[in-house]
């Protein structure tokens, strides 16, 4: 289901109401409740004694509930449109959350955390038909970015941003080269993978003077299998140590951190401009079920 064009019917048909009521039927109710209460005062003067002390104020309480309050069918929908209008705009151009379902970005995003994502940072964009109207920033190596899948539009997924339009990308024997360059990596630790109570080699990677870690299996294949014949397939060369790709203009090559367990454009090839959501940029939450909550785990990350 696509949540952002559900949420913005909900905007519609809940503004619809509440634009009705402010430019309609609460003038109606209104003129309806300066007559009745004009009628009240003018029985009053006519029998001045004939009216208990606190009649007035008795009859405005009982008008007021049954002129001047709108009717339920009008004030149900009409009174959600202030709070949900607020949650389609901050989701829609200024932060928007999302939960990591897959270890493809281990060890940088674990499966169940919840994170946020910068939505103006590339560029404003209307939100469901997610065209871009002003363009404030790019994509730069080494951003998280989430966007929506190629193969199929209605999945978001998250990756790591490795090549730039124009790039040539080298991915071979586990090594990565950006132009002819290798990329810095230095070996730490191998990472303890606790769902599986497996080790895999880690390593940090600097794209442009900025760290990040990643993963690499050993015991995995270099050679890429599988690869989809993707839009523009050609400016890829696959062998046996494994892919070399050069970008096409307006167009991102991919990657995850977890390297030999990460679908990405290895294997589905490269992300169009036009389907760029966003930059993730922190952890608010990390929940992997039950009362696993890992508060450790809030915060920024590279």
């Amino acid at each position: 289901m696509n949540f952002a064009l559900l949420l913005f019917c909900l905007t519609l048909f809940t503004g619809a109401f509440w634009f009705a009521d402010l430019l309609h039927f609460r003038k109606r109710r209104e003129a309806a409740f300066a007559s009745e209460v004009a009628a009240l005062d003018a029985r009053m003067a006519q029998h001045p004694g004939a009216y208990a002390k606190d009649h007035r104020e008795k009859e405005i309480e009982r008008l007021t509930r049954s002129t001047r309050l709108a009717p339920a069918w009008l004030e149900f929908p009409a009174s959600f449109f202030p709070v949900i209008a607020v949650v389609f705009g901050l989701r829609s151009f200024i932060v928007e959350p999302f939960k990591i379902p897959s270890g493809s970005m281990i060890p940088t995003l674990l499966i169940g955390d919840f994170i946020l994502v910068n939505k103006f940072t590339y560029g404003v964009r209307l939100p469901v038909i997610n065209k871009k109207i002003i363009d404030v920033g790019s994509p730069k190596r080494g951003d998280v970015m989430v966007f929506r899948y190629p193969v199929d539009p209605s999945f978001d997924y998250i990756k790591r941003v490795v090549g730039l339009p124009g790039d040539k990308i080298a991915y071979e024997n586990k090594k990565l080269s950006i132009n002819g360059k290798a990329v810095p990596t230095t070996q730490l630790p191998d990472y303890l993978h606790p769902e599986r109570a497996s080790y895999a080699r880690q390593f940090t990677e600097t794209f442009d003077g900025r760290p990040h870690r990643m993963l690499n299996n050993e015991d995995a294949p270099a050679f890429i299998s599988s690869a989809a014949q993707f839009p523009q397939h050609e400016n890829c060369l696959y062998n046996n140590a494994g892919v070399i790709c050069t970008v096409p203009p307006g167009h991102f090559f991919m990657m995850g951190d977890n390297r030999d367990n990460s679908a990405d454009s290895r294997f589905w090839g490269f992300v169009p401009e036009a389907n760029i959501v966003g930059r993730a940029f922190g952890i608010w939450m990390n929940w992997s079920g039950g009362l696993n909550f890992d508060l450790s785990r809030v915060g920024g990350f590279d």
